[in-house]
């Protein structure tokens, strides 16, 4: 017999950091600053980016009440130097 507590399923907001993950990801890579992962290659799509940013923004939002303070710092690190990398990678585009 095993002594192991019965596993639960995953919360929602479990399956959210997720997400958040898997779009902040997404988000470099429309930025042109990681690697795509399916090709391999470095290409930017800023208007993809937008949409990949406003939904990270978006679950971020969220998932920060049921952080504790340290990870609510996280997130909203993550989100702030995705924008301020669209913005700077927006000015670039346009200059």
């Amino acid at each position: 017999m095993s002594d192991e507590a019965p596993k639960q399923p995953p919360s929602v907001y479990e399956h959210i950091a997720l997400l958040l993950d898997q779009i902040a990801s997404v988000s470099w890579q429309k930025l042109g600053l990681q690697p795509d992962i399916m090709t391999g290659k470095i290409e930017q799509n800023l208007p993809e980016a937008k949409v990949a940013l406003d939904l990270a923004g978006y679950l971020a939002g969220v998932l920060e009440p049921q952080l504790d303070p340290d990870d609510q710092r996280k997130v909203k690190n993550l989100v702030h130097d995705l924008r301020l990398n669209y913005l700077h990678k927006s000015k670039e585009a346009t200059d």
